[in-house]
C-alpha cells in the first residue's frame, strides 16, 4: 500500500516516487535537509519548457503529482509533517507569451523564463494549510499584490527552520554575508500558522 501511495506501481511515477519514499525514510532517521529533484535531463526532459510547454509540463506534472501527494500524506499519517517543512519550487517562472518553435506551430509553443512572477508552495512545519499568498497581474507577467522578494522567501524558510535570517551569516573578505544579503527582508507572517 505504501509503494502504491508513492506511485511505485506505475512506470510514469516510479522513479520520482522512489525518491519521495527515500526522502520520507531519511526524515524518519533524522536527516535535517533532503532535496528531491525532478527533471535534470537534457533538452526538454526537464521543466525548462522553451518548446511544447503543454506536453512538457503535462509529462513532468504526471511524473511528480502522485509521489509528492503520497509523501505529504505519508508524513502526516506518521506524525512527521508537523515537524517537516516541505518546499516545492523552481528557480524561475514562465512568461505568459509564446516562444514559438522553428516551425512556428503555436500548438508546440513554449515559454521563456520569467523572473518577475513565479510559484512556490510550502507545506508542513509552521505553514498555514490552504493559504494562498500573493497574486500576479491579469496575464501572469509580473507579481501583483503581496509581493514576496527572494530575500523574504529565504527569511521565511529560515524562520520555519528555527533560524533568524539576520543572525545567520558567514565571514567572507571581512564581511558578514547573510543569505538575505543587505536587503530588507521580512518573514512572511501571513503564511505562518
Amino acid at each position: 500500500a505504501t509503494q502504491s501511495l508513492y506511485g511505485l506501481d506505475d512506470d510514469r511515477t516510479h522513479n520520482y516516487g522512489r525518491k519521495c519514499l527515500l526522502a520520507r525514510r531519511l526524515v524518519e532517521r533524522g536527516v535535517r535537509f533532503i532535496q528531491v529533484y525532478s527533471g535534470g535531463g537534457h533538452n526538454d526532459d526537464n521543466w525548462d519548457a522553451h518548446g511544447d510547454l503543454v506536453f512538457n509540463h503535462t509529462r513532468h506534472a504526471g511524473r511528480t503529482d502522485k509521489p509528492i501527494a503520497g509523501l505529504l500524506k505519508d508524513l502526516k499519517q506518521r506524525g512527521l509533517l508537523d515537524e517537516t517543512l516541505v518546499v516545492w519550487g523552481g528557480e524561475f517562472g514562465r512568461l505568459p507569451i509564446a516562444q514559438l518553435a522553428g516551425d512556428k506551430n503555436v500548438l508546440k509553443a513554449g515559454r521563456d523564463h520569467n523572473q518577475n512572477a513565479m510559484v512556490t508552495w510550502l507545506a508542513g512545519a509552521g505553514i498555514k494549510r490552504g493559504h494562498i499568498h500573493g497574486t500576479t497581474d491579469e496575464i501572469g507577467l509580473k507579481a501583483g499584490d503581496q509581493k514576496v522578494t527572494v530575500h523574504d522567501w529565504h527569511a521565511t524558510v529560515l524562520d520555519q527552520l528555527g533560524m533568524h535570517h539576520q543572525e545567520l551569516f558567514y565571514r567572507r573578505n571581512g564581511l558578514k554575508e547573510r543569505l538575505t544579503s543587505v536587503f530588507p527582508a521580512r518573514v512572511i507572517e501571513e503564511i505562518c500558522a
